[in-house]
């Protein structure tokens, strides 16, 4: 089995156990496992059981559109869990080139701009890419100095005592971070990057074992985090990932408070310190 349809096997195994019988309307009763059995996800696409089964075992080499599309519905996918069943599915066609990231002058300027505002740029790997002081200032376990580089987001949040205390729902922003890992596999199945960061991302931590078997994905979006920082204490962020416009895996993560509120007062008292500390421009 090539690694792509094995990918797609597990994926759709994953979403297979997750859908609940009862989302569709079917009987529970006793079951042996979680979530639909094959023979109900068959029924709901409108698919042969037998040409399922072999979906499931990586037998099947490229899926009509019409049936990933009735897959979708029938798992209850996801926007980005669509278009990561979509990726796989197509892993035959010609794949996306894998190239050095490289963060333009205009977008290390914006980053200055946005300042007092904590700002950075993650790649297609959640490699830290550029920051401003307070980005950088905001995930540091203490005021960083002008060498300071945090090489990979991910890593820093499964693997940094400090990055646990942190962020104060620490759980959900690591799944979230894997989440996003998976979807980046799938649009760069060849990427060597990726591949030598999952397994050591896999030797180190078992929370991204058991996360990274969930096949979960998930896009960069906006939320609210919560953070308790040592020197500033906590802070309730709002938080926009913006896709750039000429590096469709970058992402600019911005930070911003409501007006006159403790975290932004909070906020400014934290930039004012890494302004004071660094008085440097934002970096590669």
């Amino acid at each position: 089995m090539s690694t792509t349809r094995n990918e797609l096997a597990g994926f759709l195994r994953s979403r297979r156990h997750r859908t609940r019988p009862e989302d569709h309307g079917l009987a529970v009763g006793r079951r042996r496992s979680a979530g639909l059995r094959r023979a109900e996800v068959a029924h709901l696409a409108g698919i042969s059981v037998d040409y399922y089964i072999r979906l499931e075992q990586g037998k099947v080499g490229r899926p009509s559109s019409t049936v990933l599309d009735a897959l979708a519905r029938a798992l209850r996918m996801s926007a980005d869990e669509r278009e990561h069943l979509y990726l796989l599915a197509r892993a035959e066609s010609p794949r996306r080139r894998i190239t050095a990231e490289r963060v333009r002058p205009s977008v290390h300027r914006l980053l200055e701009v946005l300042h007092p505002a904590p700002a950075y740029v993650v790649g297609r790997r959640m490699d830290l890419l550029a920051w401003n002081e307070t980005g950088a200032a905001l995930l540091a376990e203490d005021l960083p100095g002008p060498s300071w580089k945090q090489s990979n987001l991910l890593w820093h949040l499964l693997c940094s005592p400090h990055a646990r205390t942190l962020h104060v729902d620490w759980e959900t922003a690591a799944r979230q971070g894997v989440a996003h890992l998976r979807a980046a596999a799938g649009r760069y199945p060849d990427d060597p990057g990726i591949a030598s960061l999952v397994g050591e991302l896999s030797l180190r931590s078992g929370e991204f074992r058991t996360w990274w078997a969930r096949h979960d994905v998930q896009d960069h979006g906006s939320g609210r985090k919560e953070f308790d920082h040592p020197l500033v204490g906590r802070l309730s962020l709002d938080y926009e990932s913006l896709r750039l416009a000429d590096g469709p895996d970058q992402h600019l993560v911005t930070y911003t408070a409501p007006s006159g509120s403790p975290s932004l007062r909070a906020l400014e008292r934290l930039a004012a310190l890494a302004r004071e500390r660094s008085g440097s421009t934002a970096r590669v």
